[in-house]
């Protein structure tokens, strides 16, 4: 074969050749690269709230049972064709998920009627008289059953107002946000509430604080510190109106207040318009939903709890739910009852019997009594139980608990024993592990993290997570009003770690973590190491509060939790009824529920947009981005 030299014609055409496709390969390398960057540039670009409150676009009611019009309040963020196009993903993804409304179309969602306006539906009062007296059953969760089950939306009483912005909301109320003078009647005497206008005034008294709850904590913190980040979060059992907890918020201190829905007309209604963290619930049979070792500080004034009774069933139950070294605090019958028990209308004997048996109670568990003067009485829980086992020889009962799981909450009934701490090594050990004091606290790595207590989470895990929701965050505030005094109750839905809350700390919100008892893991004892407040709870029931209690709801990931559980539309429906007119929803999830859920919220007359996930357009997980448009019932409905 002749041999061929570079000069000859079939080298050149072959030399032409490879230049051409050498060529062609970078020019359609040079395009790919350009309108890939101009697409993500064009999809990760966001949208600005537009305007102001008189720029927001409302959605009108069903004109049959309600009334759409303005509440007059600050500025909204709206997701409406004023803010650009929405991310279309309709026609692509059809993921096959638990809705029983899947075939009905788009109609939308009828009002309920106005007497509806304060629906509880784990907590109604009708289908309560069913259940037993005694011990408080009937006042404890009882959720409807698929054929009593309501799904309509719950209507805002005519002539509602957005709350005040905190702090002024401490204070001030609007009246028809919660039509009931009873209480200002019937605690008039003790300063819980005033009527005045068109307005409700809380003076901040309470039953044993007559000068106001302000004053009655400056007496404790004569008795122990709550000044120094030592004591961070407290329950208060039997709260009234909150005020307890509202004045506990300028110490740093954040309290987990509860109440039962009673003839007390709305009790914790009041607290969460007021902006205070507060829940339904009663010390009856079952526990309280809170992990063990939560909590510093609990508190009873005159809150009317037999303490001695079954056992000592109910305080072996805040013994479960306080820190090691944690405190109780009791104020009213008995304390004192050498000067009040005229007024109680009680015998010396009598009160006295009752003291006697509650501090025979408190021996039992191992409690030490701290100091009692005047209207308090304080009594701490041992940092570890060591010495315990001692004071057992001599107190048989209750007996130390044998139950493996002292963190199950949820629907576990109570029992009269003494929930046992962790080992320790020598006396001054914190069983558990001790917590840094606040605002250190909420970024340390919490014990139940640190001792490997729940499974698949460390230290780097917890650290990842912080700088996690600190993205996420700043993130959020590019599109709403975060750091704008627009929101004050939160609710973090699925809260894992906590590092949601852990990121607003910095605004005036306090945040509801929640942590479904359908989770792989339970977090929620970690949460309260970080200082924080939360509750267990099955999203395939409704939550213990009453309707338009929180301003901003996160959902993360908690629809892939549940759409084999249980109806997302009933998930939904839920969110509207404890979300305030106006609110907004923040919910991540992947592009096929998101797609879902947004077809839902359509119908429950809500404002809402499909944007792309922090890290930009390719990450499957995006954010619906809702809001709560304001309507309420027509005022013809109102009762007489």
């Amino acid at each position: 074969m002749p041999k061929e030299y570079p000069a000859s014609p079939k080298a050149q055409q072959l030399q032409e050749s490879k230049k051409q496709r050498l060529t062609y390969i970078l020019v359609v390398s040079a395009l790919c690269i350009a309108f890939y960057v101009l697409g993500a540039w064009q999809n990760t670009t966001l949208p600005k709230p537009v305007g102001n409150s008189a720029d927001i676009t409302r959605v009108g009611c069903d004109p049959t049972t309600a009334t759409a019009q303005s509440s007059g309040s600050g500025s909204v963020p709206s997701f409406g064709p004023g803010s650009g196009e929405a991310l279309d993903f309709d026609a692509h993804h059809r993921l096959t998920i638990n809705d029983t409304d899947a075939g009905a179309g788009l109609q939308p969602f009828l009002a309920c009627p106005l007497n509806f306006s304060e629906y509880t539906p784990c907590e109604d009062r009708t289908r309560g008289r069913r259940f037993d007296r005694a011990m408080l059953v009937y006042r404890e969760r009882h959720c409807p059953g698929k054929d009593e089950q309501i799904r309509c939306l719950i209507p805002a009483p005519p002539g509602y107002m957005t709350p005040f912005k905190w702090p002024k909301s401490r204070d001030y109320a609007y009246f028809n946000n919660i039509p009931h003078k009873e209480l200002s009647i019937e605690k008039a005497v003790q300063n819980w509430i005033q009527v005045e206008g068109d307005k409700f005034r809380f003076p901040g008294g309470g039953t044993m604080f007559p000068r106001g709850a302000d004053a009655y904590i400056d007496d404790i913190n004569k008795l122990i510190s709550l000044s120094d980040g030592t004591i961070r979060t407290a329950v208060d059992t039997g709260c009234g109106v909150a005020s307890w907890g509202a004045y506990l918020l300028k110490r740093n201190i954040i309290a987990m207040s509860f109440a039962p829905r009673d003839t007390h007309e709305a009790q914790v209604q009041f607290a969460l318009e007021r902006g205070v963290p507060a829940i339904i619930g009663v010390m009856g049979k079952h526990r309280l939903p809170y992990p063990s070792r939560a909590f510093d500080m609990a508190h009873c004034s005159r809150c009317l709890i037999p303490w001695y009774e079954h056992d000592g069933l109910y305080l072996a139950e805040v013994d479960r739910i306080l820190r090691p070294g944690g405190y109780w605090i009791l104020s009213g019958p008995p304390i004192n009852w050498k000067t009040y028990y005229k007024g109680w209308e009680r015998t010396k004997d009598d009160l006295k019997q009752e003291q006697d048996k509650i501090e025979d109670v408190a021996r039992s568990l191992c409690w030490k009594k701290v100091v009692e003067k005047r209207d308090l009485a304080i009594w701490q829980k041992p940092k570890n139980h060591l010495e315990c086992a001692n004071i057992k020889k001599t107190y048989k009962t209750p007996h130390i608990c044998k139950s493996d799981n002292p963190d199950a909450a949820w629907y576990r009934q109570m029992e009269a024993c003494v929930t046992p701490l962790p080992e320790v090594s020598n006396q001054g050990e914190v069983a558990g592990g001790a917590v840094e004091k606040w605002p250190e606290r909420a970024f340390k790595v919490p014990p139940r993290i640190r001792r490997g207590m729940i499974p698949g989470l460390d230290a780097k895990k917890f650290d990842e997570d912080n700088k996690l929701w600190e993205k996420r965050v700043a993130y959020y505030k590019r599109i709403i009003p975060i750091a704008e005094n627009r929101y004050r109750n939160v609710m973090d839905m699925n809260a894992n770690m906590g590092g949601f809350a852990a990121s607003l700390v910095k605004y005036p919100v306090w945040v509801m973590n929640v942590v479904p008892v359908n989770s792989d893991r339970d977090t929620l004892g970690a949460i309260y190491e970080r200082g924080f407040i939360g509750t267990y709870q099955d999203w395939c029931e409704a939550f213990s509060t009453y309707p338009r209690t929180y301003d901003l709801l996160h959902a993360d990931n908690l629809f892939s939790i549940y759409q084999d559980r249980c109806d997302i539309t009933d998930i939904l429906l839920e969110m509207d009824r404890i979300l305030r007119p106006e609110g907004t929803a923040i919910i991540r999830d992947t592009v096929d529920v998101l797609t879902k859920v947004q077809a839902i919220t359509k119908r429950m007359r809500w404002e809402s947009r499909i944007m792309d996930h922090e890290d930009g357009p390719f990450n499957p997980e995006k954010v619906l981005m809702a809001v709560k448009t304001y309507w309420t019932a027509k005022a013809s409905e109102e009762q007489n």
